[in-house]
């Protein structure tokens, strides 16, 4: 039995997505199939459309999935059809990164993410018109009507919280906001400084707030961005634009400079002031993706016990994350909707356009 689907493809280089039916396998007894209501986009999924990541085309990309159970594997017992549930990245479960608590260390990270395949290389997803299709990307493929997803990526969440804005909640805002509570564990009192304010960068900074961080730096070249950093929680802002130098201006604010520094931007001038801007015994994390092969660190700059620190998904388990998030939303502590813009699901490529263009922060297309 398979389960017929409308998805959007992306069949080579730099090309639009294009709309196409496809068919969906029934769940193996590890997978359950979901019927989506909505997905964010992510920055990867640029990337994989720029082949600057591996993936193999033609493919269904999304990676930041929202919906509604509709079947359920013979082995799956924390789902029910109905369940509304978020997808997020996907790991092998049984490395030793998976089993100590670090699913997105996973000793198979690209091939359960990348391949655009099942880790023993089956595609459950075909189309007689997309040729050699390739899904499964980050275990859920999120750009089509039905999803289908492994039980360890897929996340039951409460039914009363709109299912429209969580999809985000499976990648880039627990990535940002999971690299300062998650991955570096930024301590009350703390003084931070995060390089880029777009959706992960905006959710590292609520997720300072949250953490009682003393200081929190937000860097960015947008001035609206900006004041919405205040607004979510920043003390002070860097304008960055006309060769400001970002440094100086951190140790403006913190003259022994800052114990922790969140890069979003993957740029190679943030590297360097940010490691400039570093307390003694600092941490600069980086969870960007970056083109530029040519940065490079003078390893005596981190003489006084400063680390750098590589970030992936926030180091967050998404079931204990995901919850979490969702807690402080309804608190009032983490209000991520506010990063949203909609679009029908149709309007993919407009989305895509707007986000390249830096005109939306958080695009999420609506089924």
């Amino acid at each position: 039995m398979t389960t017929k689907a409308r998805a959007a493809v992306i069949e080579r280089k730099d090309a639009p997505f294009v709309m196409h039916d496809v068919s969906v396998e029934d769940p193996r007894p590890d997978e359950v199939l979901v019927r989506m209501v909505a997905t964010g986009i992510c920055a990867t999924d640029a990337h994989v459309r720029q082949q600057l990541l591996p993936t193999p085309l033609p493919a269904i990309l999304g990676h930041e999935g929202a919906g509604i159970v509709e079947r359920v594997g013979s082995t799956v017992t924390h789902l029910k059809p109905g369940d509304h549930v978020v997808l997020s990245y996907n790991s092998c479960g049984q490395c030793k990164p998976c089993l100590s608590s670090h699913p997105a260390y996973c000793d198979k990270v690209l091939e359960a993410n990348f391949a655009g395949a099942r880790l023993d290389g089956s595609i459950g997803v075909n189309a007689q018109e997309a040729g050699d299709l390739h899904a499964h990307f980050f275990g859920q493929s999120s750009f089509a009507t039905y999803a289908l997803a492994h039980q360890r990526n897929t996340v039951k969440v409460p039914s009363d919280i709109p299912l429209e804005i969580l999809g985000p909640l499976g990648c880039g805002l627990q990535t940002g906001a999971g690299a300062i509570l998650k991955a570096m564990e930024v301590p009350v009192g703390a003084t931070v400084a995060i390089f880029g304010v777009g959706a992960v960068g905006l959710a590292a900074i609520m997720g300072a707030k949250v953490a009682d961080a003393a200081t929190i730096i937000a860097i960015d070249v947008n001035e609206q961005r900006l004041t919405l950093a205040m607004e979510l929680g920043a003390t002070h802002v860097i304008n960055a634009s006309g060769g400001v130098d970002v440094s100086a201006a951190i140790r403006q604010i913190e003259q022994r400079g800052v114990e922790f520094v969140l890069d979003t931007s993957g740029r190679a001038s943030n590297l360097d002031a940010g490691i400039s801007a570093l307390a003694p015994l600092g941490c600069f994390g980086f969870v960007a993706f970056s083109a530029d092969s040519g940065a490079m660190v003078d390893a005596s700059r981190l003489a006084v016990g400063q680390t750098l620190q590589g970030i992936i998904q926030g180091d967050a388990v998404s079931a204990l994350m995901i919850p979490q998030l969702i807690g402080l939303y309804r608190s009032g502590r983490f209000p991520f909707d506010r990063l949203i813009t909609f679009y029908d699901f149709s309007d993919i490529n407009q989305a895509f356009d707007d986000v390249a263009a830096g005109r939306v922060i958080k695009a999420v297309l609506r089924f």
